[in-house]
């Protein structure tokens, strides 16, 4: 970026400040340490999956190069980019829509056409870090629309708060439906969706004003979508969002078929959000999420290693792709 953008983007972001929070003290550290440990989760992902990979293939009497060689070939590539690029427009019109709605509900009224591009340009920033992307889009508002960015920040707080809970919806019942098939790790899963259950409950009452009513931390404008969250705000994002994740269980059993992995929706249905999950984590090629792939299907170490690696990478790539067909009119909104 030049310099008068550069400036621009400082300016917006110190707009999604909240004037009534202190400075951080440390933030330096606090981001070195984070560094750190994403590197370290980086280190051990990227160990067990060579760990694995080099003893699949040392088993088939294969070098490690000619054993992953041989997977990739026999992949059918041609239905899977076709699914994946289907999937893939699927997923940024069901995203445009549920970040649309969530504007609707606590900012101001904005068309969906209008939300498209500020949406697929901040793809192309997702591909270093989707939360830094969703800062993107508060900026972008700011600049087009002149909205605070803090009001923005604050919906986009809140998606990432309703995505998390979703997920676990989501794995949640797949766990009643194939709970008995899973790996021995999921039967944590009844305690974990309790207690996230318990803490969405006393969540929402703390920001309704019906706990610890004297408190005045929910009173922070950053925290401005969850003071005017209702019940019905909380559905109706489970319900547009739930597509999209529906959808994926389809295409994601499909393709691990293409890639001569035998899997059902159901068996999908609990592992997804799990993965989706992993794939959050900022780790380069999205070292978490193939991990957890090859865990969750140890005789396809191979198969499900590839998969992962080609399966979310394309995905990130290709939602950029769909950002640089915006590319002009956002540029056009934002400097001319």
């Amino acid at each position: 970026m030049s310099d008068p953008q550069s400036t621009d983007t400082e300016q917006a972001t110190a707009s999604m400040a909240d004037p009534e929070e202190p400075v951080a003290g440390q933030p330096k550290k606090k981001g070195l340490a984070g560094r750190i440990v994403f590197l370290i989760i980086t280190a051990l992902c990227f160990a067990y999956l060579y760990y694995r990979l080099n003893g699949a293939a040392m088993r088939e009497g294969l070098g490690l190069v000619e054993y992953m060689s041989q997977v990739f070939a026999n992949v059918a590539w041609l239905p899977w980019l076709g699914l994946m690029m289907a999937y893939s427009l699927f997923y940024f019109l069901i995203d445009t829509l549920v970040v649309t709605k969530a504007l609707n509900w606590f900012i101001a009224p904005i068309k969906y056409k209008d939300i498209l591009p500020i949406r697929a340009s901040a793809y192309i920033i997702s591909i270093f870090n989707e939360q830094i992307g969703k800062g993107a889009m508060a900026y972008y508002l700011n600049r087009r629309d002149k909205i605070p960015g803090w009001e923005v920040g604050s919906v986009m707080l809140f998606i990432m708060f309703c995505e998390i809970f979703y997920l676990l919806i989501w794995a949640s019942v797949g766990f009643i439906f194939a709970g008995a098939d899973l790996p021995d790790a999921f039967s944590l899963l009844p305690a974990i969706s309790g207690g996230a259950a318990i803490f969405f409950i006393v969540w929402y009452l703390y920001f309704n004003g019906t706990l610890l009513t004297n408190n005045s931390f929910r009173e922070r404008r950053i925290l401005l979508a969850f003071r005017k969250a209702n019940i019905k705000h909380y559905v109706m994002f489970f319900l547009l969002r739930s597509p999209a994740l529906l959808a994926a269980i389809v295409v994601y059993t499909t393709a691990l078929n293409l890639f001569g992995v035998e899997a059902s929706f159901l068996t999908l249905l609990p592992y997804l959000p799990v993965i989706f999950f992993a794939a959050a984590v900022p780790t380069p090629m999205r070292a978490a999420a193939i991990t957890f792939w090859v865990i969750l299907f140890p005789e396809n170490e191979g198969q499900m290693a590839a998969f992962g690696f080609v399966q979310h990478n394309f995905f990130i790539l290709f939602n950029a792709v769909i950002g640089l067909v915006f590319w002009r009119r956002a540029q056009r909104e934002l400097f001319e």
